[in-house]
């Protein structure tokens, strides 16, 4: 039976191809790309795999947990507002490169179609996630791999930051070699001191 499920496909390749047979969309009277794409993307199920975040949510002990204040109100100025003061690494996220390397990227650098893309979703539900699991992972370029370990159900409590499985440095290799854009995963971590997993990752802008 097979661990890899495909779960998205490119919303832009038909603009892409449009553009190498050098068509100009406009010209023939055809809703310009933005337009068609969103049209595209109503016609798909949007699935949120991230967290509530909440001042209560459960965080790393070397992390504070977030703070949301009211700061301004309708009686003295007239208007709401409120200020959120959070670590960087609480709730759903992602790591940037200079998470645990010396590169000076930051994520305005990152361009918004680097988290867009094909994606897969890897099973790796009591299994130990190394790169046997990726012997049916189609072979292409670019794609974004999610990886399922079922943790997720151990959010809020100290297992899930302490106990977590870890994903193999022969697997983030394999991941790195397809060249793949993006990897997540239901996890706190991919791994353990001394992050070998990360390093492999954020070398190389994964």
């Amino acid at each position: 039976m097979k661990n890899i499920i495909p779960i998205l496909k490119p919303l832009l390749r038909p603009f892409d191809k449009l553009r190498a047979s050098g068509v100009d969309e406009s010209a023939r009277g055809e809703p310009v790309e933005p337009f068609r794409r969103i049209h595209q993307l109503r016609r798909r199920s949007i699935i949120d795999l991230t967290h509530t975040f909440t001042k209560s949510m459960p965080v790393h002990s070397l992390d504070d947990a977030p703070t949301i204040e009211k700061i301004r109100n309708l009686t003295d100025n007239k208007y709401n507002d409120w200020k959120l003061t959070s670590w960087m690494h609480v709730g759903t996220h992602i790591d940037g490169p200079g998470h645990f390397t010396d590169s000076k990227i930051v994520f305005s650098d990152i361009t918004a179609d680097r988290f867009v893309g094909k994606g897969v979703l890897i099973d790796a539900r009591n299994k130990a996630i190394d790169s046997s699991l990726l012997k049916d992972l189609p072979a292409e370029e670019g794609l974004i791999v999610l990886i399922l370990t079922g943790f997720d159900k151990k959010f809020g409590t100290d297992e899930y930051f302490n106990n977590h499985p870890v994903i193999s440095a022969d697997f983030a290799r394999e991941l790195v070699k397809r060249n793949v854009k993006m990897v997540g995963m239901d996890l706190f971590s991919p791994d353990n001191y001394p992050f070998e997993v990360h390093k492999i990752f954020l070398s190389l802008k994964i």
